[in-house]
């Protein structure tokens, strides 16, 4: 990544992290009953033209994260969020293409507020499943362990674990990357339709974590979704998501169809990302019918992987709206 990268550099810090080792250390500040989802939107996030404003972006962010964790201050924010002493990697989604991937100005914005809490440079990686993807979107890839390394799991050296993981219907080889590479995962999807699933973005977005994503799409891609999510080497290691709808595709995709592309201006962050999927699918719900379209089960389309991965068996978190603290700021 070239854009900014003197800045990011110089901001990088050996300052050691003050957050807790716990699954987030926010126990005693959420409530124990509902799962928080903090929804932010800023509508001037792009100009009259439709450029992104980099700026607001952080700003954005930095808002979404102080109603998250009651912090004030972005770098105690973070701070709250990112155990000491890990590896970070960032998932991306580049799927489709820069104008529906996760946008660039997004993950710098995450990477600088890092760097700011006191994660080194060299301990930050942003990964996908393909690099020239990557690149299309607007990546540069970088393997340097001295700076942020960028990097897809189709790369020399990288690849997928020969021995596969299991659980449910899943077998899968996961990206190593992933297993050994990272220490904590903070995902950053793209809210989108999709045309098998219904919606993808959080839960789903761990495709690009595996060899043979293709192999995952049967029935609705559920129970594949749920399943995927709670292989060991995946469910150990995520542990946040930082939802990009600032861009979204309610009609077509995972893949870009300028005609359906809308700025919905908007983070949507959150520890539990079945919490966070139903808040995304119920928001392409409301603009498919503001544009006219019927709803994703009409269609054939139902979300059904959301209650899969809220069962007892898989126990991911929750899509039921009465156990979930919506906050819209």
């Amino acid at each position: 990544m070239n854009n900014r990268r003197d800045f990011l550099k110089a901001a990088a810090t050996g300052a050691a992290l003050l957050g807790s080792q716990s699954k987030l250390g926010l126990a005693a500040m959420l409530d124990q009953h509902k799962s928080r989802v903090v929804v932010a939107r800023d509508e001037k996030l792009h100009t009259v033209a439709g450029q992104l404003d980099d700026k607001r972006v952080v700003d954005l962010l930095d808002r979404a994260m102080a109603a998250y964790t009651g912090r004030d201050k972005p770098v105690e924010a973070w701070k709250r969020i990112v155990p000491a002493g890990k590896v970070i990697g960032i998932k991306i989604n580049s799927l489709g293409g820069k104008p529906i991937a996760t946008h660039l100005a997004l993950t710098l914005a995450v990477c600088e507020r890092l760097q700011q809490a006191g994660v080194k440079a060299g301990d930050i990686v942003v990964w996908e499943c393909r690099a020239g993807e990557m690149e299309r979107a607007g990546y540069t890839i970088n393997t340097d362990h001295s700076r942020i390394r960028c990097i897809g799991s189709d790369m020399a050296g990288y690849g997928f674990e020969e021995q596969p993981e299991a659980f449910g219907s899943v077998k899968v080889n996961l990206a190593k990357i992933l297993t050994r590479e990272c220490g904590f995962v903070i995902n950053l999807p793209v809210l989108k339709d999709h045309d098998i699933a219904g919606v993808t973005f959080s839960l789903k977005n761990f495709y690009g974590a595996v060899q043979r994503p293709a192999e995952l799409h049967g029935t609705g891609c559920d129970p594949a979704i749920a399943d995927l999510n709670c292989v060991a080497g995946l469910r150990d290691k995520f542990r946040f998501t930082i939802g990009d709808a600032i861009t979204s595709i309610y009609q077509g995709g995972p893949q870009f169809h300028p005609e359906h592309l809308w700025h919905s201006n908007a983070l949507i962050v959150g520890q539990d990302p079945v919490a966070i999927d139903y808040t995304g699918w119920k928001i392409i719900e409301r603009k498919r019918a503001e544009m006219g379209l019927p709803t994703l089960a009409t269609v054939g389309r139902p979300t059904t992987f959301l209650s899969t991965a809220a069962d007892a068996k898989h126990n991911l978190g929750t899509n039921d709206p009465n156990r979930i603290h919506l906050m819209e700021i």
